[in-house]
């Protein structure tokens, strides 16, 4: 996943004026949204916390990374949210929400175009990890693409199993598994080109970046093995460019480990909720994995092997 235009999120959001408590604290915690267009449904996230007697949030829009909203206020049992500014790339962006309990709804309006949200508390997904795992059973089978399916433009696919890897030709679909999961373990190995931008998402939701854009060009929230914009590596590995490299992922509720080329670069972090480019966001559900493929072309893929609870 590129980053787009929000920068590095370390904290939380800019806090704003101090707004009266009543309806507000309603709206505290965090938001699995949905997005209904006229053109369709897409998954967005948010978060709302308070904190001496401010408010402060930040979104996750259907693309790009969480970043703090440019506004946050209390309109008697209405939160406004703003989004985004307007900028030359586009209109302002506002939320209009109301909660009842554990639902969210309201409008979003964007310029002249208005669509509908609704939204459910984002559960908490706090779990023991399992006691035992099953043995690894591959995802892939090196020879075609028995068990996955490409994501939203199937006539736009260039995935092909060539010699034992799933290879992206060039930019197009992304590619999921037709089989959900839970819990798991996953390994997978790699190869990114240089310049070349991909990820893998976990449920179909947090995205694991992959990506040797120039040096320098992405910030350690959005580098090469951190879950984009949410959860940064804690080491920083030598670059391989067009070389085979290896991760372990363990994700246990929305807890996170990852081991790159055997070495621990997260461990057992929380994911607060969606990354850009989600299939939904529905946290509490099982997910596919998948891979994206509408960034670059070159990206190669193998060995992929699964583990989950053993009952």
């Amino acid at each position: 996943m590129r980053q787009l235009c929000f920068g590095l999120v370390l904290g939380m959001a800019i806090l704003m004026p101090a707004l009266p408590q009543n309806g507000a604290k309603s709206f505290l915690g965090r938001w699995d949204v949905t997005i209904t267009a006229a053109n369709g449904s897409y998954p967005d996230w948010m978060e709302v916390m308070e904190k001496d007697g401010k408010l402060a949030a930040r979104v996750q829009p259907r693309s790009g990374s969480v970043h703090p909203a440019a506004g946050v206020k209390v309109d008697g049992s209405h939160l406004i949210v703003t989004v985004s500014a307007a900028t030359v790339r586009g209109p302002e962006v506002t939320w209009d929400l109301t909660a009842n309990g554990d639902q969210l709804s309201g409008t979003q309006k964007r310029g002249d175009n208005v669509a509908q949200i609704a939204g459910v508390r984002a559960p908490a997904l706090k779990r023991n990890p399992p006691k035992a795992w099953t043995k690894p059973e591959p995802l892939f089978n090196g020879k075609d693409l028995t068990g996955w399916e490409p994501v939203d433009h199937p006539e736009n696919n260039h995935w092909v199993a060539e010699d034992g890897v799933l290879l992206n030709q060039t930019k197009g679909a992304n590619l999921r598994t037709t089989r959900k999961f839970d819990d798991f373990k996953l390994h997978i190995e790699f190869n990114c080109p240089e310049n070349g931008n991909s990820g893998v998402y976990l449920r179909g939701r947090y995205e694991v970046q992959v990506e040797y854009e120039p040096a320098g060009t992405e910030d350690v929230f959005h580098s090469m093995g951190a879950v984009y914009g949410m959860v940064a590596p804690t080491v920083d590995l030598p670059r391989k460019v067009g070389q085979w490299e290896t991760f372990d992922i363990t994700l246990v509720g929305r807890n996170v480990s990852i081991v790159r080329d055997g070495v621990q670069t997260v461990d057992n972090q929380e994911i607060a909720g969606i990354t850009g480019g989600a299939l939904d966001a529905n946290e509490g559900e099982p997910g596919p994995f998948y891979l994206q493929g509408d960034h670059t072309g070159g990206m190669k893929y193998r060995n992929i092997t699964i583990s989950v609870p053993k009952r």
